[in-house]
C-alpha cells in the first residue's frame, strides 16, 4: 500500500516511537547521538527528544522519536524492541499510544525542513528552486510626500519573494510566495547595519517561499520503494479544510433543517464555491466593464473570463 508522505510536521501516533529502559550511565546529550545514529539508519527522522525519568521511578531516561514516515517507523519497532543497541541491557520500543487524538491542522515544515525532507526522497540533484521575483516593499511603507519625515516607528523593512520549486525527473513545478517584514522600531547604528537587516528579510521571504512551494507537494512512496509526487493546488488545499470545518459547523448547529445535514458538507461546499465563483465572476465583469478590451474579448469568447 502507498504511503503519502507530506511537507508537514509529522503528529500521528504511528510515526511515533517510545523508548525506554534506556541506562543512566550516559548523559542526555550521548544518549541523543546514540538514539539518533541507530534509528536514522531507518529512515529520516524528525526528532529526538531525551528526558529523565520521573523522580518515582528508577534512575535512567526515555526518549520519544518522531519519523516522516509511518513505514519506517513501524520497521525500526520491529527490529530494535528488546534490542540492546548500544548498551549492556535491552531496550523497549513502542509505537506512541493509540488513542484517537484530537485533530490539529497539519503544521508547515520550515524551509530547511523542507529541503532536508526533498534531499531525502529526491537526492540532492533532484530538485531545484527558480527565483521568479524578488521585490523590495520596503518603500511602501513611507510617506508620498517627500517634505514630510514618517517616523521611524511606524516604518518597516518588506520584502516579497516568487519562486518555484522545480523537479525534473517528475515534470512537475510547483510556485510558492512569501512575504516577510520587520519593524524599524529603532535607530540603525548605521548604514551596515541596516544593509544587513535587509538581507535578513530577504533570506526570510525566500525561505517562506519555498516552504509554501513544497505544501501544495505530497509525497508518494510506493510498496516497492519507488517515489512519485502528487502536486495540489492551494484551491484543492484549501477546499480540503473548508470541506471539513463546514461538516463540523452544520453537524454543530443546534436544530438544523434536516435538508441541510442531509445534504451533508460535501453538497454545501459545492453550493458555497458555486456562489464565490460568481462572485469572482461579477467583480471580473465591474472591474474590465467599458474598456475597449473587454467588448473585444467578451465578443470573440463570451466564457473567457476565466471561471471554471
Amino acid at each position: 500500500m502507498a504511503e503519502l508522505v507530506p511537507f508537514a510536521v509529522p503528529t500521528g501516533n504511528d510515526k511515533t516511537l517510545l523508548v525506554w529502559e534506556l541506562s543512566p550511565g550516559p548523559t542526555a546529550e550521548a544518549l541523543h547521538h546514540s538514539l539518533f545514529t541507530v534509528f536514522s539508519q531507518f529512515g529520516l527522522l524528525y526528532s529526538v527528544r531525551v528526558f529523565p525519568n520521573a523522580a518515582v521511578a528508577r534512575p535512567g531516561f526515555y526518549a520519544i522519536i518522531k519519523f516522516y514516515s509511518a513505514r519506517d517507523a513501524h520497521r525500526a519497532q520491529k527490529a530494535c524492541d528488546q534490542e540492546q543497541l548500544f548498551q549492556k541491557s535491552p531496550v523497549k520500543v513502542h509505537l506512541g499510544a493509540r488513542h484517537k487524538a484530537i485533530q490539529h491542522q497539519a503544521l508547515a515544515l520550515n524551509s530547511s525542513r523542507c529541503q532536508e525532507l526533498a534531499n531525502y526522497y529526491f537526492g540532492f540533484n533532484g530538485w531545484s528552486k527558480r527565483i521568479i521575483k524578488l521585490q523590495d516593499l520596503s518603500d511602501l511603507e513611507g510617506t508620498d510626500n517627500e517634505d514630510t519625515v514618517a517616523p521611524l516607528q511606524k516604518q518597516s523593512l518588506k520584502f516579497f519573494c516568487a519562486l518555484e520549486v522545480v523537479l525534473p525527473f517528475y515534470e512537475c513545478r510547483s510556485p510558492g510566495v512569501g512575504v516577510a517584514e520587520e519593524p524599524l522600531d529603532k535607530l540603525e547604528e548605521g548604514p551596515l547595519s541596516l544593509l544587513m537587516r535587509r538581507k535578513t528579510i530577504q533570506k526570510l521571504a525566500i525561505q517562506k517561499a519555498v516552504s509554501d512551494a513544497f505544501q501544495k507537494l505530497l509525497i508518494v512512496v510506493l510498496e516497492s520503494g519507488k517515489i512519485a509526487v502528487e502536486y495540489r493546488s492551494c484551491e484543492e488545499i484549501t477546499d480540503v479544510r473548508i470541506a471539513e470545518d463546514l461538516q463540523d459547523l452544520i453537524q454543530g448547529i443546534p436544530g438544523a433543517f434536516p435538508e441541510v445535514l442531509a445534504l451533508g458538507s460535501d453538497s454545501l461546499f459545492k453550493t458555497w464555491r458555486a456562489g464565490l465563483r460568481t462572485i469572482r465572476a461579477l467583480l471580473q465583469l465591474w472591474t474590465l466593464e467599458g474598456t475597449p478590451a473587454f467588448r473585444t474579448s467578451l465578443h470573440q469568447d463570451p466564457r473567457g473570463l476565466g471561471i471554471k
